[in-house]
């Protein structure tokens, strides 16, 4: 196993899609508003983090990779903040596009008690301009020309960066250099990536993504259903993440089907865990895992990050200890 960890310190993986900051406001909460029935908070602490793709990001730089981050941001305040996060966790701003037609998604969530009681999002939700499409297709071409990348990471929060044709565009250029693509989708592309390698919907997106009725949720029921899916995208591996009840992954090229229950964890805040097993579930792609090594080792990074409260990217050591005792 350690073997496999130190492999991951040699990959350059590529991520593309909508970045976000994450805003914490933490406070207490000792009395009620006259002006209407809501609570008061007192507020003790505020911080940011990196939200989104530049999630998946810091997950695969805390895992001892290098990520390479592609793209747009607005030109305003909190875009600073955000390269600046970027920066002093040694990763490279060189693939961000700043745009004066777009805001910087961010999402502030108001805590107070180790709980989260509201949640603003300022964003746009538009689809790139032809500017910011071509802009950020030169940056990819450019950082991929520049450094060997041994996979591309397209993660879709359906706010615009990831549009219909720059997916394509990606794959086919993926295609070109013989490179890995893997998918973490929303309903709005869901059917766009054909050709990738790696695809994890959840279960509610591939509900969506295809109509399977909700009533059939059988581990047998979501087998056929992603079996369904492959036909139209033509995917090497489905991972459908269950949330308690754990992953189902199959590699369509070997046949290899495997169902793995979640590990019992006391969950704290389940927000960026889909980032962390994306993350975890490519490096071991590139790193010649099989099937049941992938889903294992990201469902096992997918549960532990869900401990803590907030976006935080896996701990590299303790993923590689708690493997040890369950893999």
């Amino acid at each position: 196993m350690r073997n496999l960890f130190d492999s991951f310190n040699e990959q350059k993986i590529m991520i593309v899609g909508d970045v976000m900051l994450d805003i914490y406001t933490k406070g207490k909460v000792e009395r009620i508003s006259p002006e209407a029935p809501v609570p008061i908070v007192s507020v003790t602490e505020s911080f940011s983090r990196l939200g989104g793709a530049a999630n998946v990001a810091q997950n695969l730089k805390s895992l001892g990779a290098n990520p390479i981050l592609c793209s747009v941001i607005g030109n305003d305040e909190k875009s600073n903040e955000l390269l600046r996060l970027m920066q002093e966790q040694g990763m490279s701003t060189a693939g961000i596009v700043r745009s004066d037609e777009r805001i910087t998604t961010r999402k502030e969530r108001i805590m107070s008690n180790n709980a989260q009681m509201l949640r603003v999002d300022t964003e746009d939700t538009i689809d790139l301009t032809k500017n910011e499409h071509f802009s950020l297709l030169k940056k990819i071409n450019e950082m991929l020309e520049k450094e060997n990348v041994g996979g591309i990471i397209l993660q879709d929060y359906n706010k615009g960066v990831l549009t219909e044709d720059l997916i394509k565009e990606i794959i086919n250029i993926a295609k070109e250099r013989n490179i890995a693509v893997g998918v973490d989708p929303k309903k709005k592309n869901f059917l766009t990536y054909k050709d990738v390698t790696f695809f994890k919907p959840n279960l509610k997106e591939l509900r969506e993504g295809i109509g399977m009725n909700s009533k059939e949720d059988s581990i047998e029921d979501i087998t056929k259903a992603a079996d369904s899916l492959q036909k139209i995208l033509n995917c090497r591996y489905i991972m459908t993440t269950l949330s308690e009840r754990g992953v189902i992954i199959k590699d369509y090229v070997t046949g290899d089907c495997h169902h793995l229950p979640a590990h019992l964890r006391k969950i704290a805040d389940v927000s960026g865990a889909g980032d962390t097993v994306l993350s975890v579930a490519m490096l071991c792609l590139v790193c010649q895992q099989d099937a049941r090594a992938i889903a294992a080792l990201s469902n096992l990074a997918g549960g532990l990050v869900c401990e803590e409260l907030g976006v935080v990217p896996i701990n590299k050591e303790r993923l590689l200890e708690e493997s040890k005792k369950i893999i």
